[in-house]
């Protein structure tokens, strides 16, 4: 047994170690702005991915406090990093209108490709048009925004336009090869890397990476060779780790141990101080099942004068978790719950809720969840949820409801977040099956204060109400008033042979109406032939309404 030496880790610096912050669920903001604080801070403390950040940068102004165009550009690119592009269009248009800093092409393209992103194509394209100074970068964004819909014919066009501007860079030739990668088309991005050169456009590693992977896809493992060859001959691009990574993940795939080993050996001596290396190295050496390989890169990444971030545990304990390493993971975890951390990010105690669940050991994930309540921290809904998951993949539906109940007391209403599929699907049903109306009227109560409506509870509703013998026609004009429309799966459930006997056979009110023991035999007996009959929904609201029929 490995014994895990784990050194404690101190976050002086919030905006380095805990970039998660902007993911924080703190919703409230102070209504002034302390001299300590700063502009990313306050923009930090947003808890909510639909909150207008307008306000808070605004007050910042009006409290006398001075804007720097590279703070607001470093907002702009946190934004992005974590998907939270509408708020950070709305940094840029805030940028733009105030006028307070200057605006360079730069952030033109910035804005240009978060138009795109959050109003589409055409928003963009109306957009660049707007532009006067029309550079290297503005047409850069607009072929990003072409490469991201993939579509082929407009982005070739839009290149060929930029070649004949001179406009053409490693960047976009980039953008191209990444175009036919997601495409499909990997044996034309060989070409593109050819042209790349006999045009005297130096190529990136981020063009080698594209390129092996291209060389992947087609199981080509002898031209990955040449290709890295080439790359290691050549003295103008400083080989990045990167592009090793990249290869032995490549060579993993087939199970081409070897060769993989071989690349992440010489990654490994191009990381220096690079965490993310460290990160991406441990993962690997994780697919091979490899924890002593994991556990010395990992004691070697400690020794880095760099602070060890939230992401770094995270791999390190979700590689553990993947080997079963419980025990270990769960150390680890205790080194990073004792380290000064300015924010408890419940990303790093989830991944040990993952791991006991994933082994079913969902008592004990709870328990663990308990522990860690107790000392006072207020976990985030999705902890709940896993537990929740792993309770209905063991059938104990009560205690997966109970789980799911706690989540709900945690989410605010329309927080822009999804539930975990599996709990909701699990009680659904499950509470559909037993006709457990009022209840799954109140649990969907709940999902539709997070998350909209749609067909799946509807379903569940009609189920319900079938096997408690009630009229669904309620439900029914509801899911229209909610542009949900029956299909083939709404039918199927109004007109299957085993809804028809539970409306027959369980509803006191039918049964009530029934002359003699003898007329009930024959309604039973003839529930296969009554279902084959029944080509609608509106048949079957026919028996539900007008039971006087039988």
């Amino acid at each position: 047994m490995h014994r895990l030496i784990f050194s404690l880790a101190t976050a002086k610096n919030p905006t380095r170690n805990f970039p998660h912050l902007l993911f924080s669920t703190i919703a409230a903001r102070t209504s002034t702005f302390s001299s300590t604080s700063n502009l990313y801070t306050q923009i930090c403390l947003i808890g909510s991915p639909n909150a207008s950040l307008v306000p808070i940068l605004d007050g910042w102004i009006e409290a006398g406090n001075r804007v720097r165009a590279d703070e607001v550009q470093n907002i702009i690119r946190a934004l992005r990093a974590r998907k939270r592009f509408k708020q950070a269009l709305q940094v840029s248009e805030w940028m733009s209108s105030k006028r307070i800093c200057p605006v360079y092409t730069g952030d033109r393209a910035r804005h240009l490709d978060l138009i795109g992103k959050v109003h589409g194509l055409q928003a963009a394209e109306s957009y660049f048009l707007q532009v006067n100074e029309k550079s290297e970068k503005i047409y850069g964004a607009l072929l990003n925004c072409y490469v991201r819909e993939g579509l082929i014919e407009k982005s070739l066009s839009h290149f060929k336009r930029m070649k004949e501007m001179g406009f053409a860079s490693a960047l976009s030739y980039n953008n191209i090869m990444s175009l036919y990668l997601h495409a499909g088309q990997p044996e034309k991005i060989p070409q593109v890397m050819s042209e790349m050169k006999s045009n005297r456009v130096v190529p990136h590693n981020f063009t080698y990476r594209i390129c092996l992977q291209s060389y992947g896809m087609r199981s080509d493992f002898s031209a990955m060779e040449r290709l890295l060859n080439d790359l290691e001959q050549q003295l103008l691009i400083p080989i990045h780790w990167s592009v090793y990574v990249t290869a032995a993940s490549i060579y993993l795939k087939p199970g081409l141990k070897e060769k993989a080993l071989l690349c992440m050996r010489k990654a490994e001596r191009l990381l220096k101080r690079d965490a993310t290396g460290y990160n991406n190295l441990i993962t690997l050496y994780a697919s091979l099942g490899d924890k002593t390989e994991m556990l010395r890169l990992w004691g070697v990444k400690k020794t880095i004068p760099a602070k060890t971030i939230n992401n770094d545990y995270m791999t390190m304990m979700g590689s553990l978790v993947k080997l079963d390493a419980l025990e270990d993971a769960e150390k680890l975890f205790e080194d990073w719950e004792s380290a000064a951390n300015t924010s408890y990010d419940f990303r790093v105690p989830n991944i040990v809720l993952k791991g006991y669940t994933k082994r079913g050991l969902v008592r004990e994930a709870e328990a663990f969840l308990e522990k860690i309540i107790e000392k006072g921290r207020r976990p985030v809904p999705n902890s709940w949820e896993i537990i929740a998951a792993g309770y209905v993949n063991q059938g104990e539906m009560e205690k997966a409801l109970q789980c799911m109940n706690k989540a709900f007391a945690l989410l605010r209403e329309h927080d822009g977040r999804s539930l975990n599929p599996r709990a909701v699907t699990g009680i659904l049903d499950w509470l559909s099956e037993n006709g457990d109306v009022e209840r799954l009227e109140s649990f969907i109560e709940s999902l539709k204060r997070i998350i909209p409506v749609d067909r799946e509870m509807y379903h569940a509703l009609i189920k319900a109400n079938i096997r408690k013998g009630r009229d669904v026609n309620g439900v029914l004009q509801d899911m229209k008033a909610n542009n949900i429309d029956e299909d083939d799966d709404t039918r199927t459930i109004m007109c299957s042979p085993e809804e028809t006997r539970k409306i027959m056979c369980s509803t006191e009110e039918t049964m009530s109406i029934m002359s003699s023991p003898e007329e009930t035999m024959n309604i039973m007996s003839s529930t296969e032939e009554t279902a084959k009959i029944m080509s609608s929904a509106e048949e079957t609201r026919k028996i539900m309404n007008s039971s006087e029929e039988f």
